[in-house]
């Protein structure tokens, strides 16, 4: 019953075009809700079950805030989306996450971490820091998102399934027109092989058939290797792994000597801070960003108030 169940929620999930990682996820979650009630079928249960699941992760497991709220997400679904099942939100709240200011690095800072990192590593950190984009969104560009003339970079299908507008950093232009040359030649010896197609949402794929063995749909980031697709079984060359860029920036900053943790994404709270320092409003850092809520773009303030809450220390006076 519980494999048939997890097939539906599959399905579900395809249809209405969640990524395949949020589809793991999401499959995971409802298969430790069964076996945490020993092997119930959801459909028997309701919101106090999912209150002790909820209770165990977090008592037991002590799990992050964002990996209970993400758990609850997923059983929300299986219930609204597959089981056509209500549950009261007011029954199951969110757990609270810890308000913490993010971390980020001064110019000087980026400069050494980048001057420690080489060759495509280097190219998507300074994407990530030049043009403020999250590690999949970078990992996901395909060619046609670059745009040369108007210096300018498309994100597609970003956090909250929306579309918007970064700036392309000079800088990087003549690195980039040399990845698009590597993946030009390694798109031309796939096609040679008998492969060169990319995986296409489902709704492009049937509206442009022949998309898929294009240059312009071919990652800007590709894979070393070809893989098979796990939804087709189809062999292609998917994008690179974002594991790859979270060692190599994990062991630059060792490299660099920062003292701080750094990931991909303190480059993107970077590019943030060093915008508003430089002058720019809020509202455009809240757009070049893609969040939703000003309210979100606002932490940053906080990190470059100085002095905290712009109070200098009267030892310094």
């Amino acid at each position: 019953m519980a494999k048939k169940l997890l097939d539906q929620l599959r399905q579900v999930l395809r249809l209405k075009h969640y990524s395949y990682r949020t589809e793991q996820a999401y499959v995971d979650w409802v298969r430790r809700f069964i076996l945490f009630h020993n092997k119930r079928h959801p459909a028997d249960m309701g919101a106090p079950e999912i209150q002790a699941f909820l209770a165990h992760l977090a008592m037991e497991g002590n799990v992050a805030a964002s990996t209970q709220n993400q758990a609850l997400s997923a059983i929300l679904f299986l219930y609204r989306q597959v089981l056509h099942k209500e549950i009261d939100p007011v029954l199951l709240p969110s757990a609270k996450r810890p308000k913490r200011l993010p971390t980020v690095l001064t110019r000087e800072e980026v400069r050494q971490l980048l001057n420690c990192l080489d060759g495509t590593h280097k190219l998507m950190a300074q994407l990530l820091y030049g043009s403020g984009l999250r590690l999949m969104e970078c990992v996901r560009l395909r060619i046609q998102d670059i745009d040369f003339e108007y210096h300018t970079i498309t994100v597609r299908d970003g956090k909250g399934e929306k579309d918007r507008i970064v700036p392309l950093p000079e800088t990087v232009i003549p690195e980039l027109r040399r990845q698009i040359e590597r993946v030009r030649l390694l798109h031309e010896e796939d096609l040679a092989a008998g492969y060169g197609e990319v995986y296409l949402p489902n709704a492009l794929e049937k509206k442009y058939p022949n998309a898929a063995r294009e240059l312009i749909w071919q990652y800007l980031f590709p894979a070393s290797k070809r893989s098979l697709d796990p939804r087709t079984g189809k062999e292609r060359r998917h994008h690179t792994d974002p594991s790859g860029l979270q060692r190599a920036v994990k062991q630059a900053a060792q490299k660099a000597d920062l003292q701080k943790r750094v990931t991909p994404h303190t480059l993107r709270h970077s590019f943030a801070t060093h915008l508003l320092q430089a002058g720019y409003d809020i509202r455009t850092v809240q757009e070049l960003l893609g969040h939703k809520d000003v309210r979100t773009t606002m932490i940053y303030t906080h990190v470059i108030q100085r002095g905290g809450l712009a109070v200098r220390s009267p030892l310094d006076l």
